[in-house]
């Protein structure tokens, strides 16, 4: 948890609704007075004259303004489609707390914020707090503009106001939580029970150790000058290669802004999705040794982040994602990639999350990954289309259906040959469906790694 200090507040002051009716009643009092006993016209004067002096009495007796600065506790990150506790304590309130105290807490449009009006609470220190529930809308940045608050004097005739300016801005990013942990007990180089290291085996370069031969072992992997040493056959086994580079590649144009349901009802982004994905797999290549970079584009680059290496950047990389916004621009395929391919000075694993639908755009998209699959490996990640699919398999009640249907299949036939493409070009393509895109993509990765092609 954080805890963030305020900027100055702003105070203000103002009468309750109860002293504005008291001096408005004085008004008719006067006028009867001066009308019908002209010499007892001062009682009028005399009433306002009270009134004024009980709000003068009243501002006195208030609680004092520097009694209740507040102090904001939050959590570091917010996690999409979660509920956050947001606290304020107020460590300069020694007296019992106005129990007509209100507070408002003001924020952007990616969260929402309940109650719309909060009251004072006890803690388990039996210390006054104020507390709100936001709820994340979006991925991006929570901002906590200003606290509100406003107390009564205890005669009720004023108003304290009190605006507390608190310029928080919070990082939303997907919540890969479970599956981390997840990813952890399988993927993880130390032993799940114990701390032994593990050695990780695979078809690399790096020679680990000679084992006994055993059917179904690779013939080429035998080593005979020691098999002939030791009288039996003994094969060469290596360790999996580490420290290689993996860029995530994530389109944000507007066709990656459509939301999927999934099995368990939940509805995100394909970005949304994607960015999950990708982090899912980065916290594995994290563990596994590997240098692990972000990318964002749609009709120009954005966010370009450097491959780092370590499961201490796990936090910033998945900070990062926030600045991935979403966008209604047309993806720009050309520029996007050919930028990456300038940025990357050795060869790379490159996982392109991305949608398409236009033939002419994914040629242009061909053309472009033709030049990067000649020095780069690269995992290709479409979303499924299910909308279209189920209106292509739609039993045609009526003579619109059939066109419908038959446009549809039209859409799935060309999208078919630009993947059947990308798969003869050497391009690793995962038609993602919500559901399995997580598991997909980290088998994936694993098994390119332990063939030694990364």
């Amino acid at each position: 948890m954080e805890v963030e200090r305020l900027e100055p507040p702003k105070f203000s002051l103002y009468p309750t609704q109860k002293a504005v009716w008291l001096l408005a009643l004085g008004i008719p009092v006067a006028l009867f007075f001066a009308v019908v006993i002209p010499a007892l016209w001062a009682i009028g004067a005399a009433w306002a004259v009270a009134i004024i002096g009980l709000l003068l009495l009243d501002m006195l007796l208030a609680l004092p303004a520097k009694s209740m600065t507040p102090r904001l506790t939050t959590s570091p990150r917010l996690y999409i489609g979660t509920d956050e506790r947001v606290t304020f304590d107020f460590k300069n309130l020694q007296n019992t707390p106005p129990k007509t105290a209100e507070f408002r807490l003001t924020t952007n449009n990616r969260v929402s914020c309940a109650p719309d009006i909060a009251l004072f609470r006890a803690d388990e220190n039996h210390q006054a707090i104020v507390q709100f529930d936001i709820t994340t809308r979006r991925r991006g940045h929570a901002h906590l503009h200003c606290l509100w608050s406003r107390w009564q004097g205890p005669l009720g005739f004023i108003w304290q106001q009190r605006q507390d300016p608190l310029n928080k801005i919070i990082a939303i990013v997907p919540n890969t939580e479970v599956v981390r942990n997840t990813a952890l007990q399988f993927f993880s180089k130390d032993a799940i029970f114990g701390q032994k290291i593990q050695n990780l085996r695979g078809e690399g370069t790096e020679f680990d150790a000679l084992s006994e031969f055993l059917p179904g072992m690779d013939k080429r992997a035998i080593d005979w000058k020691h098999s002939a040493r030791h009288n039996t056959l003994l094969a060469r086994e290596y360790k999996t290669e580490r420290n290689h580079n993996i860029v995530f590649a994530l389109d944000s144009g507007y066709l990656m802004c459509e939301e999927l349901i999934d099995q368990a009802s939940v509805k995100l982004t394909k970005l949304d999705r994607a960015i999950s994905a990708a982090l899912i797999m980065g916290y594995v290549s994290l563990k596994m040794g590997d240098r692990v970079g972000l990318y964002s584009f749609d009709k120009a680059p954005h966010l370009y982040s450097s491959p780092v290496s370590g499961t201490s950047q796990f936090a910033s990389l998945q900070n990062q994602t926030a600045q991935i916004d979403y966008s209604n621009e047309e993806t720009n395929y050309t520029f996007g990639l050919s930028y990456l391919a300038q940025k990357l000075r050795r060869r790379s694993l490159i996982v392109v999350f991305t949608d398409f639908i236009d033939t002419t755009q994914s040629e242009l998209m061909l053309e472009t990954i033709t030049r990067l699959i000649k020095r780069h490996v690269i995992i290709f990640v479409a979303f499924k289309n299910q909308p279209l699919e189920d209106l292509a398999n739609l039993h045609p009640k009526e003579p619109d259906d059939i066109s419908r249907s038959v446009i549809a299949q039209t859409l799935l036939s060309e999208r078919d040959i630009v993947l059947a493409k990308l798969k003869r070009m050497g391009v690793d393509v995962i038609d993602a469906n919500p559901d399995t895109l997580n598991i997909d993509i980290v088998n994936r990765y694993l098994e390119l790694k332990g063939k030694g092609i990364i």
